[in-house]
């Protein structure tokens, strides 16, 4: 059986936010998502989905900080569209 492997792919935003962050948080983040997301089979293992006008969006939890991304199936893709800390990234 060929198996699925998803790719991470970050938007303009969220590598904007990334380059204003600590340098220590965001190789963490990156490293996170990268061991975590990329090449992997069921992205949704990891994460929780949103609900409300965010219902199509999924959350990954990285210590104090949150990763909002859209997972696509019919590209086996990740989306990664915005990183922050918990305390504004819902804002």
């Amino acid at each position: 059986m060929d198996s699925k492997k998803y790719h991470v792919v970050y938007t303009k935003q969220s590598l904007k936010q990334l380059k204003k962050m600590d340098k220590f948080i965001a190789r963490m983040i990156k490293d996170w998502l990268t061991k975590h997301l990329d090449d992997c089979e069921n992205p949704r293992i990891w994460g929780k989905p949103l609900s409300a006008n965010r219902s199509d969006q999924w959350r990954y939890r990285i210590g104090d900080y949150r990763v909002l991304s859209i997972i696509e199936d019919d590209v086996v893709t990740v989306h990664v569209i915005e990183i922050g800390h918990r305390s504004d990234i819902y804002g």
